[in-house]
């Protein structure tokens, strides 16, 4: 080979090797630019980790930080907890789930009086044997064992009940003990002696007001009979006086003495009635009764004071309410007599209006019922309408200042409706008028089978003539109900122009300005029409006497109940002609009805022996229950009027004698009481010594003489005669 070639070959592998060497070399640098980047990412990463292990340290410091100032506010919460509980009286104290005491307070410690047994760690069943045996307890009539015993059966309940226990020094504690989840025990005890101290005076005073109570009751009770026994006499006696012959001056001079005497009983019944419901006494005796008969009763009562200011007292019942119910009907009508007596009294011209709405229910159910008493009196100013209904109030006005009162009517209503579970309202107008209302739940007795009038054929229309428009609209709706056309007219002159062929029946009011209801009826008759015309009167016995009476089909009193205008309907038609009077019957050989009172007042015998004087009886009268006895024995009399206040003895004492009597020889005769009390335990006393009845003092002939005729048996000459009893 050349030198030249030589050289060239050995430049070309010199070339190769420098080529080589450079790529080497790129190599090395590009792996050494790729060991600098990973060495700065591991730098950094060792940046971070130092960063956060930094912070980790730092948090560690801080959270040991908070952890020491938790631990001393720990500290300090419970050293100012024990603190806290070591202030308070009352003991606090600490067991474990095994009955071992964890810590106590010194007020529990206390009572040990520093014994070095009761400290942490001392069993519960420790401390009660302690509690014992060093008479730190006083276990009254319980043996020592027999109370550790209840104690230690208490304590191992899972809700241990509050107990009281007496120390050796008259104090009370009260354990009140708590267990937790995990079985541990908190136990409390509370020092009550103040407590216990404060109800014992509090029972003594409250048995020194009941005795008051009791004292002021037997107060009121003897007042009354004090107080009735000689109103007995004159009410009795004014009674009888009005039977006799008077001039106007001297009639006048008797009722002013009775309706004195009636205004003093009634004040003394507000307030025994005011009493009884203030002391709790008031007792409701619910029966069935009829509430329609209920309330015209109530307003037969007022009709003569209604009369004697020319008022109308109107009764709108609800076609569709039952009428019977089972309340008290004694207190509901001292409710209704309250409220309509008010309307009447403090209502000088117009009418006064009570209506009764409800909710009706089926038989045995309890039903809603309303009643409103409207008037169109003074009125009452709005912010008098809560007064009126305190003790002893009433509107003191210049206007009402001539009307009298108690002032308790409207609280014993309230009071009274309140007990029978109802309430009552009012709301009025000054100078425009008031209602009063009240409602009760109540339960729906057995209604009698209700029945429409046969009305004749041919009776379509029917006229009804009043002036009270309330009232034309209640007549409206009850002929209506029947399916009868109602024409209505306000006044006599405005019926007659309206009157023709086509009205069947006239139904009229009696009293109405410038032509009464007679008036009008002998108008019709004069004008040759030939209809039936009913006439409604407040005072029909009046209307009777009246020559225009023979134009009248039938004369019923007002308001008049449903039932008795629809049997009235019935009689439509030709007027019957009157009976004939019957013949009395002549004198029998039978003899008369033997009655014994016994009272020991002289006044009183004679009011009795007057009130009884019509009756066609053998009356006599004992002075006290001894005679009593006596004379039943020889007089055997039907019947037994009993006093019950008599000395040497009473009249129950000497019923329950003549039970006896009557026991041996099988008999039984009813014996009624005549009290002047008129208290409802007194009642109950009366009854059960074997009396039938109980008549309250001041006497009522009316109800002594229902009281004859009830008992007259048969086989004697009758107390009344037929035209007596008819009347």
């Amino acid at each position: 080979m050349s030198l030249a070639n030589k050289l060239a070959e050995e430049r070309r592998g010199r070339l190769a090797a420098e080529r080589l060497l450079e790529l080497k070399q790129s190599e090395l640098a590009a792996a050494r630019r790729k060991l600098d980047r990973h060495a700065q990412e591991l730098s950094a990463e060792i940046d971070e980790t130092r960063a956060e292990v930094a912070t980790v340290r730092d948090e560690n410091i801080r959270v040991k930080s908070d952890l020491s100032v938790a631990h001393h506010k720990v500290e300090v919460a419970e050293r100012r907890l024990w603190h806290s509980i070591e202030t308070v009286t009352d003991g606090f104290a600490f067991f474990d789930d095994t009955n071992q005491m964890l810590a106590a307070n010194r007020a529990y410690l206390t009572i040990f009086d520093g014994m070095e047994l009761i400290r942490p760690g001392v069993n519960y069943i420790t401390i009660l044997q302690v509690l014992t045996d060093e008479g730190i307890v006083n276990t009254g009539d319980m043996a020592p064992d027999d109370w550790r015993a209840m104690m230690t059966q208490r304590w191992m309940a899972p809700y241990p009940e509050p107990t009281t226990i007496r120390l050796w020094n008259d104090q009370y504690v009260k354990l009140i003990d708590r267990r937790g989840p995990g079985g541990d025990i908190v136990s409390l005890g509370l020092n009550i002696t103040a407590t216990v101290v404060y109800e014992a005076r509090l029972k003594e005073a409250r048995e020194v007001a009941e005795s008051a109570n009791r004292a002021k009751s037997a107060f009121l009770a003897n007042m009354s009979h004090e107080i009735r026994t000689p109103m007995n006499g004159v009410v009795g006696m004014a009674d009888l006086l009005t039977d006799t012959g008077l001039n106007e001056e001297q009639r006048l001079y008797v009722d002013t003495i009775r309706n004195s005497g009636e205004a003093l009983l009634t004040i003394i019944n507000d307030v025994l009635d005011y009493s009884k419901i203030e002391a709790e006494k008031l007792t409701l005796h619910p029966e069935p009764f009829d509430l329609e008969r209920c309330i015209h009763e109530v307003i037969m009562l007022l009709q003569p004071a209604a009369r004697e200011k020319d008022l109308k007292l109107l009764l709108d019942y609800d076609l569709f309410l039952p009428t019977r119910f089972v309340g008290d009907p004694g207190r509901i009508r001292q409710v209704l007599t309250n409220l309509i007596g008010n309307a009447v009294k403090f209502t000088s011209a117009g009418h006064v209006l009570v209506r009764v709405t409800g909710v009706p229910a089926d038989q045995g159910g309890m039903g809603q019922v309303n009643i409103a008493i409207e008037d169109t009196g003074i009125g009452i100013p709005a912010d008098k309408i809560d007064h009126i209904f305190g003790e002893f109030n009433q509107v003191e006005n210049e206007r009402n200042r001539q009307f009298d009162g108690t002032g308790l009517g409207l609280a014993i209503s309230q009071r009274l409706v309140k007990l029978m579970e109802g309430k009552v309202w009012v709301t009025s107008e000054e100078g425009q008028g008031s209602c009063f209302g009240f409602s009760l739940n109540l339960e729906t007795a057995e209604q009698e089978v209700p029945r429409h009038p046969a009305i004749p054929k041919g009776v379509h229309r029917v006229m009804v003539v009043d002036d009270i428009a309330a009232d034309r609209l209640i007549l409206e709706r009850q002929m209506q109900m029947l399916g009868l056309n109602v024409v209505s007219c306000k006044d006599g002159a405005g019926a007659l122009q309206m009157l023709n062929d086509s009205i069947d029946l006239v139904l009229t009011d009696h009293n109405m300005p410038d032509m009464d209801g007679l008036e009008l009826a002998q108008a019709i008759h004069n004008a040759g029409h030939q209809m039936p015309v009913i006439l409604l009167s407040t005072n029909p016995g009046y209307a009777d006497r009246d020559p225009a009476r023979k134009y009248l089909h039938a004369l019923m009193q007002k308001p008049v109940p449903r039932r008795e205008l629809f049997t009235m309907l019935e009689t439509l038609g030709p007027i019957a002609p009157p009976k004939a009077e019957m013949p009395e019957p002549k004198a029998t050989s039978l003899r008369k009805m033997r009655v014994m009172a016994a009272e020991d007042n002289k006044t009183n015998q004679l009011v009795l022996r007057k009130m009884l004087a019509h009756l066609n009886i053998d009356l006599q009268f004992a002075n006290n229950g001894e005679e009593a006895v006596a004379l039943f024995q020889s007089f055997a009399p039907d019947l037994v009027f009993m006093d019950i206040s008599m000395p040497k003895m009473d009249g129950k004492d000497a019923t329950r004698a003549i039970r006896a009597l009557e026991a041996e020889s099988g008999t039984a005769v009813p014996v009624v009481a005549l009290t002047a009390h008129a208290m409802d335990e007194e009642e109950a006393t009366i009854m059960a010594a074997g009396l039938n009845h109980y008549l309250t003092k001041p006497l009522r002939k009316n109800a002594l003489e229902n009281q004859v005729l009830a008992a007259c048996p048969e086989g004697v000459q009758p107390p009344l005669s037929q035209q007596a009893q008819a009347s």
